[in-house]
């Protein structure tokens, strides 16, 4: 595996950890708190700076099955997070999240995960 590639895997891995954290702690508390806030806006950055490697780093299409799902998982975490922080910005931290957001974030993080899973099996199969 280029090194390249392996360094994107990795940072995916770690934008895993914080989104699950961050996904986490949001479905538990049903309201916007720091922890979510840090978590979600760190595991976005390292889930751009990870696919931005895994793109320099590969000779496939950017339209594979995986990239597409992954560059919609991405989109979809991106929303998340910019919710997350109109939420904080229109009603402050510790600021209820309403159901349909609450099962937005969810959801995205699930298709996310799908999205992980996808590229791993990806990886493995080669």
């Amino acid at each position: 595996m280029k090194p390249i590639l392996f360094a994107g895997s990795l940072i995916v891995s770690f934008a895993l950890i914080a989104y699950s954290i961050g996904v986490i702690t949001e479905q538990r508390k049903k309201i916007v708190t720091r922890t979510t806030l840090i978590f979600l806006s760190v595991g976005l950055t390292l889930d751009i700076s990870g696919t931005a490697c895994m793109l320099i780093g590969s000779t496939n299409s950017l339209f594979t099955y995986h990239g597409i799902i992954g560059y919609s998982a991405l989109l979809a975490m991106f929303f998340d997070t910019v919710l997350m922080w109109g939420i904080k910005r229109n009603k402050g931290i510790n600021a209820p999240v309403s159901q349909s957001i609450h099962k937005y974030s969810l959801t995205a993080y699930t298709w996310w995960i799908f999205a992980y899973i996808s590229g791993f099996l990806m990886s493995v199969q080669r």
